[in-house]
């Protein structure tokens, strides 16, 4: 969609909310104005109901944005740090090694499924060890 801010992974996999942040006050009858961070000085600061979610305690939902570094379009780059574990897939003709990956920013829930060609051709240093 054009003009819509994504933050960590394109498609499926980038997460829904980010946050918690706290409401400052109510602007008119379904409007609220939020405390953002000094990072997200580009996204207007007052949101419809509809579009925030209630912080719930489930930590695995939420996207942290302090530690993140983001770049001027509130982008920033997922670095892989380390190979949690390996499999290989056998199709009918074909084997296709993948790799578990723990990227930064992310819990071990976030871990993805990749192919191991492709990931020690993108990130050589995680399989030097």
């Amino acid at each position: 969609m054009k003009g819509v801010m994504r933050f960590g992974r394109k498609g499926m996999l980038s997460p829904r909310y980010i946050g918690p942040y706290e409401i400052l006050q109510r602007v008119g009858e379904l409007s609220n104005e939020l405390a953002l961070l000094a990072e997200l000085v580009s996204v207007h600061l007052i949101f419809y109901v509809s579009v925030l979610k209630k912080c719930l305690s489930d930590t695995t939902s939420i996207l942290l944005v302090e530690g993140l570094g983001f770049d001027e379009d509130l982008s920033y780059e997922e670095v892989p740090i380390q190979i949690l574990d390996r499999q290989v897939k056998r199709l009918r003709n074909k084997e296709i090694a993948t790799v578990k990956v723990l990227w930064r920013n992310h819990l071990f829930e976030g871990a993805t499924w990749e192919a191991q060609a492709d990931t020690r051709s993108d990130y050589p240093y995680l399989f030097s060890l």
